[in-house]
């Protein structure tokens, strides 16, 4: 008989949930079959090699308290509420099948009433509106399968957080497509996370021919799983969801009444690694050290402010101009870091 595991997560933690993915995978059993079952409080996930900055409104999801987590997978950036239901499928490299999954996905939906079809590789579709999509992630012996299934989300928030402002940015990651999405409440008003829940769970146990009782897991779980406390450290550190940004290049220019300030950063890993500052400013200094701060600096509003404050305290002749630049930075979307 098929050996299967269903685990439930019981908070909305987006790092806590991703933690639980990365526990279940990292001690996976190669002879078991799991699914796991959770849901996130509003975030934006974005993929393992993908740009905060390019993909996201990081300042609009600090003034509404809105998550960024990334996940182990690749593809694109994704808005998850309570109105998503997120599912992962893990088990061996050997045993893992991607159809099957998404069979399993298609027969719990059928049993609600809603047609669902595989739209390429990742994506499901009711007619020609997407309502999941998903991305995967292997190993050597193992591999999972997760995604998200959109069942009355808030889609006007699609466009509020992963809407990113106009900056001149080039970014040498993968920028996410936007795809044309529906709600599966569009399709059974009567659907909700927890019935879509339950039809996942019935045809997984339908599929594998067996049963087992759900395991509930929550925040307290931290404090008995070692190794779970370790991988919701690694989710929830801003090394983690900024530092692994792949790098990218950033010019920025305006006008003050003392110059034209042109400046243009190389960005690695969540860190200011090259600086270029063109301007006709009289006073050559202020430009050095301004491009001297700037280098090495995290890409973040809080370190360059402050670097700011004790450049202006020790130079009382840039203070002016050290005004200016503050006031023009805290006005940069891409400078705020979310946290």
């Amino acid at each position: 008989m098929t050996k299967i595991r269903v685990l439930h997560s019981s908070t909305n933690n987006p790092w806590f949930n991703l933690a639980i993915e990365d526990w279940i995978f990292r001690q996976l059993d190669p002879s078991t079959h799991v699914l796991y079952l959770w849901q996130n409080d509003p975030t934006v996930v974005i993929g393992q090699h993908q740009n905060p900055w390019a993909e996201c409104r990081l300042d609009k999801m600090k003034e509404d308290n809105v998550y960024l987590a990334r996940r182990q997978s690749g593809g694109g950036a994704v808005f998850h509420d309570l109105g998503n239901t997120n599912f992962t499928f893990l088990s061996s490299k050997d045993n893992y099948k991607q159809t099957t999954n998404f069979d399993i996905i298609i027969k719990a939906l059928k049993t609600l009433g809603i047609d669902a079809d595989l739209s390429g590789r990742n994506d499901l579709t009711v007619g020609d509106k997407k309502i999941s999509g998903s991305a995967f992630k292997h190993t050597s012996t193992l591999s999972f399968h997760h995604g998200t299934l959109l069942v009355n989300a808030d889609l006007t928030q699609l466009a509020n957080y992963l809407n990113p402002h106009p900056l001149k940015l080039e970014a040498k990651g993968i920028k996410s497509v936007r795809s044309r999405v529906a709600n599966l409440s569009e399709f059974n008003p009567k659907i909700n996370h927890q019935t879509i829940c339950e039809a996942i769970t019935d045809a997984f146990f339908e599929h594998y021919q067996t049963t087992v009782e759900p395991e509930q897991l929550d925040i307290e779980s931290l404090k008995e799983i070692e190794a779970l406390d370790t991988y919701y450290q690694k989710m929830s550190d801003s090394d983690w969801r900024f530092g692994k940004t792949p790098e990218f290049d950033h010019k920025i220019e305006t006008r003050f009444t003392w110059g034209i300030v042109d400046i243009n950063l190389t960005v690695q890993k969540g860190v200011i690694n090259e600086c270029i500052i063109y301007s006709d400013a009289l006073d050559v200094d202020f430009i050095d050290a301004l491009q001297n701060l700037l280098t090495n600096s995290h890409y973040g509003i809080t370190e360059i402010t402050n670097k700011l404050s004790r450049l202006s305290a020790e130079n009382v002749q840039f203070e002016e101009y050290i005004s200016d630049i503050q006031a023009w930075f805290k006005k940069q979307a891409f400078f705020v870091r979310g946290e």
